[in-house]
């Protein structure tokens, strides 16, 4: 097995960490304006009821893309602990290190 000796493992756990919380805390404050969307008294005509519509849309997808994310979290969180982080899941290479700062997550080298 290839294991990276030239990183901080704990540095990127706790980057990863921080960072699932920061999104579980954007959730949660999506979660709210989901449920109280509709439930105001500001629907009087057809363009609020439309203007609603698009942001549930709106909210729903970014819901979505931020649960995404928390999965991409996890994954990189049991790379860690399986001592595979860094490494790329195509070609096995090690992911620079510069690109693991700019996205934790990254499960694959740039191009690959």
């Amino acid at each position: 097995m290839n294991i990276r000796h030239d990183l901080n493992f704990k540095e990127f756990e706790t980057i990863l960490k921080s960072e699932k919380a920061k999104i579980k805390s954007n959730i949660e404050d999506l979660e709210i304006e989901l449920n109280t969307i509709g439930s105001e008294d500001e629907i009087d005509d057809i363009e609020d009821m439309a203007e609603l519509q698009i942001d549930n849309t709106t909210d729903q997808a970014l819901l979505q893309q931020l649960e995404a994310e928390i999965t991409e979290i996890d994954a990189a969180l049991e790379r860690i602990k399986a001592g595979t982080y860094g490494i790329c899941e195509k070609s096995g290479k090690h992911i620079p290190i510069e690109r693991l700062k700019a996205n934790p997550s990254a499960r694959t080298v740039v191009g690959e």
